[in-house]
Formats: structure tokens, sequence, C-alpha cells
């Protein structure tokens, strides 16, 4: 356990803290605050983890991947995490504390997937659900499609859907906006073969598949490549849960 030097207060006034991290990030940023401080490696986060914690700080994309998916009732502050707007910069962490410390800290929901293939479940994800062709362009036929009766197919190298969180990374390099919690979902096609594909946004649930058997394609959840998809199997993408994270923007320093 690390105490990060209070500032003359009694220890009631402390505020739990966990850094999820390599190495021993933060620990400027949190030094004389009301912080006290425990630290975990990505690796070693388990359901309980953050059991007690008022703030939860993922320092890095394998952290914050790594406490989402127990989807903790914790607060999520990601540092550094490759989530754009949704990043907090590390100079902000001791104003976090303070805030948690007040009662005044703000977060917002983002939700969580849901994936089932065939009718049998894949798992879940924070970012993104991608269905990719095996190999590098090799181009194949997916399908989009929405419960209100909409759909469409485009002919590409895959297909990511992303949450708001995700918007920024992986799907936005494929083209596709960066949304706002609440928005629905984001889906982009990789490397379409149409010069004019666009990205769509959607409310969930949503499905997607594969429309024509001409390679073989894969189903990515986040960073995890899950199970090849065969044509014609729907792969459902639902929301189930979500993550409270920590509002970047109170604590912009721009």
């Amino acid at each position: 356990m690390e105490r990060s030097g209070q500032r003359g207060g009694p220890a009631v006034s402390e505020v739990p803290v966990v850094v999820v991290a390599e190495g021993r990030p933060l620990a400027d940023a949190l030094a004389g605050t009301d912080a006290r401080v425990e630290r975990v490696a990505p690796d070693a986060v388990v359901p309980d983890a953050l059991d007690g914690a008022r703030i939860a700080f993922a320092v890095g994309e394998p952290a914050l991947l790594a406490v989402a998916r127990h989807r903790p009732e914790t607060p999520i502050a990601p540092v550094a995490a490759g989530v754009g707007r949704y990043d907090l910069a590390e100079r902000a962490a001791g104003a976090v504390v303070e805030a948690a410390g007040d009662g005044d800290l703000r977060t917002v929901a983002h939700p969580l997937f849901d994936v089932a293939v065939a009718g049998e479940r894949a798992g879940s994800a924070v970012a993104d659900v991608t269905l990719l062709t095996a190999e590098p362009a090799r181009i194949s036929e997916f399908g989009i499609g929405s419960t209100d009766g909409w759909f469409e197919t485009v002919r590409a190298d895959g297909v990511v859907v992303a949450t708001p969180l995700g918007s920024t990374g992986y799907a936005r390099d494929a083209g596709a906006p960066v949304i706002a919690p609440g928005t629905g979902l984001v889906a982009v096609p990789v490397s379409a073969y149409a010069m004019h594909a666009h990205p769509w946004v959607l409310r969930p649930p949503m499905s997607l598949s594969v429309e024509r058997d001409e390679a073989d394609v894969t189903l990515r959840l986040d960073d995890e490549e899950v199970r090849s998809v065969p044509p014609d199997a729907p792969v459902d993408v639902g929301t189930n849960g979500s993550l409270s994270l920590v509002a970047a923007r109170q604590f912009s320093t721009d």
C-alpha cells in the first residue's frame, strides 16, 4: 500500500485509489494528494481487485481493457490508453482524486458489447467488434443490419463496430467518426473495395454477417482473435451493461 502524503488531514480523508499499470506511473501526479494508492499490474487484475477503491486509474490500453473486462462499478480514469478525447492527462490525476474526495467526480457511462455467433455466445468487448479476412488484402462481402429492418452489404477486407469509447481507435483509423456516449454504435468497413464506402451510426442491437464464401473470416473482440465465422452465420452485436468512466472534460487543461 502506498500513501501519497496527505495534506495534513486525518486518515478518514484518504481516497482509496487503484493504479493499474506496469511500473510506477502517476507517482509524481499523486504525490501530496489524499490518495491511498494500491498498484496492480494489468495481468494481475482480478474481479475483486478494485473493491473499496473510489477511482481506478488505468494507464495504457492493456490496463484499460484488463480493468474494463471485469465490469467494475468503480469509476475508471484512462490515462495514455489511446482513447483520444476520453483519455485524462497524467497531470490531472491529483485533481481527479480531489474531486472524488469532495464528492464532485463526474462520470460518463460507456456501453459494453455482448456478442454471439449463430446463437452461441462468443464473448464481450469494451471497444470494438471486428470481422476480418484471415489473409491481408483478401476481400469478402459483409452484411450489416439493424433491428428495424435496415440492411446493407459491403465488399471489404472486414468491418468493425465500435462503442463510443472504441470509436477513437481502430474504427477511426478505418474512417469512422468519433461518437459521443449515448449516440449508439458506429460501423465502418475496413479497406472497402468501393471508393465511397461510408460508416453507419446505429442503435444496438445490430448484426453482422459474411455474405460470400470467398475467404476465411475471423471474429476479433477488442484485441483478441476469438473464432472463425462461416458464411451466413449471424453475428449478433448487442450491449450488456456499461463502464463508468471519469469525465475527462471536467479536468481539461486546454
